[in-house]
């Protein structure tokens, strides 16, 4: 990925790599998620720095940040927060849960019974928490990274296909390499490297960064190319579900994202080829009620492979 031209993504992405060594795709990728106003899913073994990476966005961004460790016994109202009885005052007074924040780290999320986990439905799509027939709004902006470990499945719970929908890119972090490791041993020798970082840019600064991404031009001719690539995963073999239009306008707005991180105005097709796999491969059901992601990822890279690509110039549209 080339090197981001904007001043603020600039001060984020060089904060974040203070932190974390490498990844510079998966770094650059979450905050393509956040700037299209998503959330993220990381699914990788324990210790690879999922924790690390919210917490070092979230510090970079002068945000809020809440870290929710799911269990099987966790419940809805530790999430959302719920009424209680206060006798000083002789009311119900909100005891807010931590879904009130800027950035939430939804830590093992598939430990958590299906009932707690649809607890994040409503904040995650409609950004609103409804508690007692009241409704209230999260922080602003509102960014959960969640995060599952794929190889232990012993007490877990398989996230449902409506709550993946629900997440904009699924990522993965990676084991680093020997250079990057004895980066990492260097780094942290002698201190905790997230405790030496401080935040670089506003909420408000975000905010302006978002809206400028939002008006980002996409062609005609590419919107039809995402959509034959998200038509085509309904119709492949040995596809059960494909792409809802929920993914199509995922597939739009981190096209956008991705191009403003790339320093231009419009979309291209390489665009929308760099982002088709974590954005629409966790979408795709192989088997019923089964999920395969080496499966749906490869069938995805085959879809944008065989789809006609539009050649038009679009710098002079």
């Amino acid at each position: 990925m080339t090197p981001v031209r904007n001043e603020v993504t600039e001060k984020i992405l060089s904060n974040i790599h203070k932190v974390i060594v490498g990844k510079e795709e998966t770094v650059c990728l979450l905050l393509a998620a956040l700037l299209a106003d998503g959330h993220v899913l990381l699914e990788d073994v324990p210790g690879t720095g999922k924790t690390k990476l919210a917490k070092a966005l979230a510090k970079s961004l002068q945000a809020d940040f809440s870290r929710i460790q799911f269990t099987p016994d966790l419940l809805p109202s530790d999430i959302t927060g719920l009424n209680v009885f206060d006798r000083a005052s002789n009311a119900f007074l909100l005891r807010k849960g931590p879904v009130f924040t800027n950035i939430l780290l939804a830590d093992e999320i598939n430990r958590a019974t299906p009932r707690t986990q649809a607890g994040l439905l409503e904040c995650m799509e409609e950004r609103q928490v409804t508690i007692d027939g009241e409704t209230y709004a999260p922080g602003n902006p509102f960014f959960v990274i969640a995060t599952q470990n794929p190889v232990e499945t012993a007490g877990t719970f398989p996230l449902p296909e409506a709550q993946m929908d629900r997440f904009m890119m699924k990522l993965s972090m990676g084991l680093p390499t020997k250079e990057e490791e004895l980066a990492i041993l260097a780094r942290y020798m002698e201190k905790d490297a997230l405790t030496q970082i401080s935040g670089v840019v506003t909420l408000e600064e975000l905010q302006q960064v978002k809206q400028a991404a939002a008006k980002v031009f996409v062609h005609q001719s590419v919107q039809e190319y995402m959509v034959d690539i998200v038509a085509a995963t309904r119709d492949a073999d040995g596809v059960t579900m494909g792409v809802s239009p929920r993914g199509s306008l995922a597939l739009l707005r981190c096209a956008k994202s991705y191009a403003w991180l790339q320093g231009r105005q419009y979309v291209i097709p390489d665009d929308v080829k760099a982002i088709a796999v974590p954005v629409l491969a966790h979408r795709i059901i192989m088997g019923f009620g089964q999920s395969d992601d080496k499966e749906s990822a490869s069938l995805v890279q085959k879809i944008v492979q065989h789809t006609k690509t539009p050649t038009e110039d679009f710098k002079t549209c």
